[in-house]
């Protein structure tokens, strides 16, 4: 089974590549600048493409394995683009029980997508998450931070409708 996720075509624009050059010159020679430049990077792209990264490898003087360790370490960075809505479905223990899994693929059936990709027409992106704080609501998701909760699988075509 291939992964599509793997050579995601770089779309970035040369506004982008500017405001990136314009942020590690900020940043540059300061104290532990990695983790803001990739912030605001990602800020810039909507996710970390691979060629944003070896340009803050390049210039930042870090190698790229210890950035990706960074940007693989936390949750809120993204090596891939996300669609208009992003859906994240809780998968942490309370939620699972009561059957987060189901609606998750039922999620990636609908979609035609698995966890960490977007839809061809850019519209969602599916992602697993491990809590959101909702435990009295499980199972839950959100789409774009609004939570969704007490779901059941039979659910999950009527809240995409809401989202066409």
């Amino acid at each position: 089974m291939s992964d599509e996720r793997i050579n995601i075509p770089y779309r970035g624009t040369p506004e982008q590549e500017s405001q990136l050059a314009e942020l590690i010159a900020k940043y540059k020679g300061t104290k532990s600048p990695l983790i803001p430049v990739l912030e605001q990077a990602q800020d810039i792209f909507g996710y970390l493409p691979e060629k944003a990264l070896k340009i803050i490898s390049d210039e930042l003087q870090i190698s790229l394995a210890k950035i990706y360790g960074v940007v693989t370490f936390y949750s809120f960075f993204s090596l891939y683009p996300k669609g208009k809505y992003n859906i994240s479905v809780c998968l942490g223990t309370a939620c699972y029980v009561k059957g987060s899994g189901q609606i998750y693929d039922k999620l990636q059936s609908a979609l035609g997508i698995t966890g960490g990709q977007c839809t061809a027409d850019g519209k969602f992106s599916l992602e697993a998450c491990r809590c959101i704080g909702a435990c009295g609501l499980a199972p839950v998701m959100t789409v774009n931070g609004e939570v969704h909760g007490r779901l059941t699988a039979d659910m999950v075509d009527d809240i995409l409708a809401q989202y066409e």
